[in-house]
């Protein structure tokens, strides 16, 4: 096997319309495509981040909720890499995100950061 990187993360919303402002406005991911599957009633839209990954945002009607925090067990979070954490807080936090203090990785001395989306799924931002 030869792996390469992830090709995407896939998120189900429970929320379409708020979930895709989050992830279009706030955090200023550029649409790929967006689809409306009239069999499922669901929407996917593909996001782009720079390096190529994507995020695949879906609908799903009555959706069940997934327990995520505490320390649930599977998927624990999606980090974003970023060149300035203090510079990506204060742009959150200028459009009403609230975020946990700044923190430093004890194992790699970086500064890492989390927020939630709109379906509280925990966001981290660590500093490369």
């Amino acid at each position: 096997m030869n792996i390469s990187g992830i090709h995407h993360v896939a998120i189900i919303c429970s929320n379409y319309e708020k979930s895709k402002q989050f992830y279009t406005k706030v955090l200023g991911l550029p649409i790929i495509e967006e689809t409306y599957r009239e069999e499922r009633d669901s929407y996917k839209l593909d996001l782009q981040l720079p390096d190529g990954t994507q995020i695949e945002l879906f609908s799903f009607p009555d959706a069940p909720v997934r327990p995520s925090y505490p320390e649930a067990q599977g998927l624990r979070h999606l980090a974003f890499k970023v060149e300035d954490v203090e510079e990506s807080v204060a742009e959150l936090l200028d459009k009403g995100i609230s975020v946990e203090p700044i923190r430093v990785d004890s194992l790699t001395g970086k500064k890492f950061t989390f927020f939630m989306d709109p379906d509280g799924l925990p966001l981290e931002l660590y500093e490369v």
